[in-house]
C-alpha cells in the first residue's frame, strides 16, 4: 500500500521542528561543557570553605565545648567529622569530568595530599580527608555535591521552548508555504474553469517570477477561449441562415420523398452541430445562483428528449423527488439535454434497440444525475479524452454525426456549478455518465 505524502505545510513544520530538535541536541551538551568549569569551581569552594571552617572551629574552640560543636555541625549542617583510619573501606569520587576537576581544585587548595571520596566504609556521601597536627580526619557531608540542580525549571524551560518552537515552526511554515498555497488554490480555479483572481506581485524574486507566469498564463488562457467562442458564435450564426434556407427550399422542392427526407435529416444533423457550436461557444451565466429541484429539471429534460416516444426504446428511471442543488436552470437543462441526446444517439445496441437507466437520487452529499445505455460502450482508456472539445467516440459509437462537444458542454457546466461528470462502463455493456452536483437542504 502506498502511504500517502502529507501537505507541504506538515512537511514544512515537521523540517522545522526537526531543524530546533538537533539544535537543541548540540546545544545542551556544549552547555553542559561551558558551565561544568564554573560549576566545579563552585563545589570546590564549597568544600574547601566547610574543610576550613570545620578545621578552624575544632584547633581554636574549647575542647570541654567540642563534642557540642560537632554535635551542632552534624545536625545542623550535615557536617561529621570521625578519624581516618588506614583501614578504611574508601571508594573513590564516580569518574566524570566533574569530579575531577572538583577534586583537582580542591588538591590545589587544601593540598596535595587530601583525598576525596564518595562512599567509606559503607556510608554514601562526600567525604574529604583533612589534618589536625599530626592527625587525620575524615570531614563527612550527607549533601549530594554533584548532584544536577535545577532540574524541575529546566523542565519548565524545555516546556516552554518547546511550546515557543511549535508557533514559530507553525508561523514560519505558513509564510513559507502561503505564496505556493494561494498558487496552489488559483490552479485549481482554473482547473475546475473558473478564471482565478490574479496572484500577487510579492515575495522571494522566484515566486514573484512563478506568478507572473500564472498570470499571464490566465489572460492568454482566458483570451484564446473568449477568441474561440466568438469564432464559434460568428460561424454558427453565420450558418444558420443558409441552413434555414436550404430547409425551406428542399421543403418547397419536387424532390422525391425518400430524397428530400434524406437531405431534411443531413441538415438536420448540421444545425445540430451549429447548435452544439453556439452552446460551448456560450458564456457561463455570471448572476447568482438560485435553488433548483434538479428531480424536476431531468424529467423536463427527459419529456422534451422524446426518448420514450423513439423507436426501439426502453426507459427504467427512478427519480427521488426534492433533490435540489444551487445553480443556473438553463445551464443545467443544456447539460441534461446532451446527456439523454448522447445516450439516444450512441446507446443502441447491435439490434437498434436503445434501454436507458435513468437515476436521479441524494448521494451523500452529492445530488446525482446517472443515466446509463446500452450501446456496445467505449474503452475505459477513452473516458478522458471523451471530456476534452471536439472529441468523439470510436466507429463502435459514432454512427451519427456530431461535433464532439455534447460531453464537454456537460462536463463544463458540472465543473461551473462545483461538480463533475464521471463515463464509467455500464455492465454487461454500455455506457453510465453521471453528473454529480453538491446538493442543499
Amino acid at each position: 500500500m502506498r502511504l500517502r505524502s502529507p501537505p507541504l505545510f506538515w512537511r514544512t513544520f515537521l523540517l522545522i521542528l526537526l531543524l530546533f530538535a538537533v539544535c537543541l541536541a548540540a546545544w545542551w551538551p556544549t552547555v553542559r561543557v561551558i558551565e561544568r568549569e564554573p560549576r566545579a569551581r563552585q563545589i570546590a569552594q564549597q568544600v574547601v570553605s566547610i574543610v576550613n571552617i570545620t578545621r578552624s572551629a575544632l584547633v581554636y574552640s574549647d575542647p570541654q565545648q567540642r563534642r557540642d560543636l560537632l554535635g551542632d555541625l552534624a545536625e545542623n549542617e550535615g557536617i561529621r567529622v570521625v578519624p581516618l583510619e588506614p583501614g578504611d573501606q574508601v571508594v573513590p569520587l564516580p569518574d566524570s569530568p566533574l569530579a575531577e576537576t572538583v577534586s583537582r581544585n580542591v588538591r590545589n587548595k587544601l593540598g596535595a595530599t587530601t583525598r576525596m571520596a564518595s562512599d567509606v566504609n559503607g556510608v554514601p556521601g562526600v567525604w574529604i580527608s583533612f589534618s589536625i597536627d599530626d592527625d587525620a580526619y575524615w570531614a563527612f557531608i550527607d549533601r549530594d555535591l554533584f548532584a544536577e540542580g535545577g532540574g524541575h525549571e529546566w523542565v519548565a524551560w524545555a516546556g516552554l521552548a518547546a511550546i515557543i518552537s511549535l508557533m514559530v515552526a507553525a508561523v514560519i511554515a505558513g509564510l513559507v508555504n502561503r505564496p505556493l498555497a494561494e498558487l496552489s488554490r488559483a490552479a485549481a480555479e482554473l482547473g475546475a474553469g473558473r478564471t482565478p483572481r490574479n496572484l500577487p506581485d510579492r515575495g522571494p524574486p522566484e515566486i514573484r517570477t512563478v506568478n507572473r507566469s500564472f498570470n499571464r498564463m490566465v489572460e492568454s488562457l482566458d483570451r484564446l477561449e473568449r477568441d474561440r467562442a466568438i469564432l464559434l458564435a460568428g460561424i454558427s450564426h453565420d450558418l444558420r441562415t443558409p441552413l434555414t434556407r436550404l430547409r425551406l427550399e428542399l421543403e418547397m422542392s419536387d424532390l422525391p420523398e425518400a430524397t428530400r427526407a434524406e437531405m431534411i435529416g443531413d441538415l438536420e444533423q448540421l444545425d445540430s452541430i451549429v447548435r452544439q457550436f453556439l452552446d460551448y461557444a456560450r458564456p457561463m451565466a455570471a448572476r447568482p445562483e438560485q435553488a433548483l429541484d434538479l428531480s424536476t429539471l431531468v424529467l423536463d429534460a427527459l419529456s422534451r428528449s422524446r426518448v420514450g416516444a423513439a423507436a426501439q426504446c426502453q426507459v427504467e428511471s427512478h427519480v427521488e423527488p426534492g433533490v435540489r442543488v444551487m445553480g443556473h436552470a438553463t445551464d443545467l437543462s443544456r447539460a441534461l439535454d446532451n446527456l439523454f441526446n448522447n445516450a439516444v444517439q450512441y446507446g443502441r445496441d447491435a439490434s437498434g434497440e436503445l434501454r436507458l437507466r435513468l437515476q436521479v437520487r441524494r448521494d451523500g452529499p452529492d445530488a446525482l444525475v446517472s443515466v446509463c445505455d446500452s450501446g456496445r460502450g467505449i474503452d475505459p482508456d477513452q473516458f478522458e479524452r471523451l471530456l476534452r472539445p471536439f472529441e468523439r467516440g470510436d466507429a463502435s459509437r459514432s454512427g451519427s454525426g456530431g461535433a464532439g462537444l455534447g460531453l464537454a458542454i456537460v462536463d463544463r457546466i458540472a465543473r461551473a456549478h462545483h461538480g463533475r461528470l464521471q463515463l464509467s462502463v455500464n455492465h454487461p455493456s454500455g455506457l453510465c455518465a453521471e453528473l454529480r452536483i453538491p446538493a442543499v437542504g
